[in-house]
């Protein structure tokens, strides 16, 4: 009984947050319309921050009730989840270029924050003086936001015309508040059921958090991408990763940190393999945006394979 209202949890979630990713696409992209703002801006920002919202809570809860591996093991796997699946699935679907000047700054800067969280979590503990370095990241993150804003020419926020788009400011406010809020409900739903699910698997909690809470939490942003990718709004999608990789570390990590009842301790084990993959994925990501290519279907197959593998390594032991 137990196993059937789990799976049923699972599905629920699902659907929840596929209807909050189409609901927060639409808005975000009216949005950008009708302000002429860069889509790339509006993926990295509002649309980034509501798909991140089901890492920042779980993540929050765990560091607060002390489970410090389930809240590291969270954004690390969900960061990896990010540009193997949330990247690579979508390109089967549509190949996912970007072209945008403001994309290899945005790219550069999540290589340096993955790069800067490695060295944080070498001495095996994330303090709360690290949070606060992660959270100035923050700041900066959200400065450079503001600048590439002012510096877009006016044309360049121009959007091609997407079919039933809203145009008035209620409805599209209501399309954003109600995508943020449904995601996030759609991951708690989910995440009771995979892990009702994990615990009969009798799996380590940094396991699961790597895998089923991360692939969990990701969902949203993979809801999001695959929408913009059936709308072919590559830039929305491309920037949903990038600010969602960013605003984890900074962010989520950062605030964690600071609330968690002591130092967030890193095992040895996320060395050995998970931090490695996490900086390698960002090496890939901000590769390919600095070529000015495209995730096509060869690629995206790649990143899926990776993702398979890194999974059966995981629950392999190896």
């Amino acid at each position: 009984m137990q196993l059937t209202l789990a799976v049923i949890w699972l599905v629920g979630g699902g659907v929840w947050l596929l209807m909050g990713g189409e609901i927060l696409v639409r808005g975000a992209l009216a949005l950008a319309r009708r302000a002429r703002i860069s889509p790339m801006v509006v993926g990295l920002t509002v649309v980034a921050l509501g798909t991140s919202a089901p890492e920042l809570v779980v993540t929050i809860q765990a560091a607060l009730t002390g489970h410090p591996e389930l809240a590291i093991a969270n954004v690390v796997g969900s960061n990896i989840a990010n540009v193997l699946l949330v990247v690579g699935l979508p390109a089967l679907i549509y190949p996912l270029a970007c072209d945008q000047a403001s994309a290899r700054s945005d790219a550069l800067l999540m290589l340096v924050v993955s790069l800067a969280f490695y060295v944080i979590c070498s001495d095996g503990l994330i303090d709360r003086l690290d949070g606060g370095i992660l959270l100035a990241g923050l700041v900066v993150f959200l400065a450079l936001q503001a600048r590439t804003e002012r510096e877009i020419p006016q044309h360049s926020g121009e959007l091609p015309i997407v079919l039933r788009l809203p145009t008035r400011g209620a409805t599209i406010a209501f399309l954003i508040i109600a995508g943020i809020i449904m995601l996030p409900a759609g991951s708690t739903l989910l995440i009771t059921g995979a892990l009702t699910i994990a615990e009969e698997l009798n799996v380590s909690t940094e396991v699961i958090g790597l895998t089923i809470v991360a692939l969990s939490t990701s969902l949203p942003e993979l809801a999001t991408t695959l929408v913009a990718a059936f709308k072919r709004e590559a830039d929305v999608a491309v920037g949903n990763v990038l600010g969602s990789n960013i605003l984890n570390l900074v962010a989520i990590m950062g605030a964690a940190s600071l609330a968690s009842v002591r130092e967030l301790e890193v095992s040895q084990h996320l060395f050995s393999l998970d931090l490695p993959l996490m900086l390698l994925s960002a090496v890939i990501l901000t590769v390919v945006i600095f070529r000015r290519g495209a995730v096509g279907r060869k690629l995206g197959a790649a990143l899926l394979g990776m993702y398979i593998l890194y999974n059966y390594l995981l629950y392999s032991g190896l």
